[in-house]
């Protein structure tokens, strides 16, 4: 049977379009011009996604998701909007949506996202403790498959910066995160990574701690950074002995690309900070 697909978006031309993309994909798609109405066929119709937009008259779609969760707890949802993206993203991390979809988008990205939203089970095991735009902070299972998911609701709060700086930030976090979950916290989705996003008004700040006993930095070989000079990739073979997944530059990139590093005493927390160009006044 076709997954149902629930589309709320008031505007026509925009519905219309997403509506034969995704059919045209296989999926069954049931419209809705505005929130209170996405909201009667929830209470009536079997849905599988709801995919809303966020600015629509009467009700916005966090609003929406939000009532949504009360009818449907376990409801997957996706969050698309073109405006206050930041606002957005915190609402819909808040209420456990799937994906966060930024305006513009074309048709491989929207049915991409879809496809990946009914893949997914992570989403309901991510516990959110503070959801203030310039402080993020979750709990997340010790599940690789958290990772990007978790990088790309946090890559929306960084679109005011440039591109350059936005993807070098997000490759060390999900590198890092990687590390975190693999080493730290053994793959094991009973355990917990706590991440911390603060935006001040001129650097990004990101924590991460894993559950684990933590390392000592001098006795790490799978990592890029430990490589004799005479042997740059001695750590894949090390990593590939241990069964570990291809990576093992955090710690390399890391030094590359951001601005500070550190670590606790145990080395199962670190912050990382990237500075940036203040914002101008409006």
């Amino acid at each position: 049977m076709a997954t149902t697909v629930l589309l709320a978006e008031d505007n026509q031309p925009s519905r219309e379009i997403y509506h034969t993309v995704l059919e045209e994909a296989g999926y069954h798609v049931i419209d809705a011009a505005d929130g209170t109405a996405a909201l009667d066929l929830l209470s009536t119709v079997a849905v599988d996604l709801l995919l809303t937009d966020v600015t629509m008259p009467g009700m916005t779609g966090i609003q929406l998701l939000e009532r949504a969760r009360e009818l449907r707890p376990d409801l997957r949802a996706i969050v698309m909007t073109g405006h206050e993206i930041s606002e957005a993203v915190v609402g819909a991390l808040r209420n456990r949506a799937c994906e966060f979809l930024s305006k513009p988008f074309d048709a491989h990205e929207l049915v991409e996202t879809v496809r990946m939203a009914m893949e997914r089970d992570i989403d309901s095991q991510i516990e959110v403790i503070s959801d203030r735009r310039d402080w993020i902070e979750l709990r997340v299972p010790c599940d690789l498959a958290a990772v990007e998911p978790i990088q790309r609701f946090l890559s929306h709060l960084h679109e005011h910066i440039p591109k350059e700086t936005r993807d070098a930030v997000g490759a060390v976090f999900r590198e890092l995160l990687n590390n975190a979950i693999e080493h730290g916290g053994k793959c094991d989705p009973s355990k917990r990574v706590e991440i911390k996003y603060i935006h001040l008004k001129r650097a990004i700040l990101y924590s991460i701690k894993d559950p684990g006993e933590g390392f000592d930095i001098e006795d790490i070989e799978h990592a890029a950074f430990a490589n004799p000079p005479d042997q740059p990739t001695r750590h894949m073979q090390v990593r590939q002995e241990l069964g570990l997944r291809p990576g093992g530059f955090g710690i390399m990139l890391a030094s590359q690309v951001i601005d500070e590093l550190v670590y606790n005493e145990k080395h199962n927390e670190l912050i990382f900070v990237k500075y940036i160009e203040p914002q101008p006044r409006s």
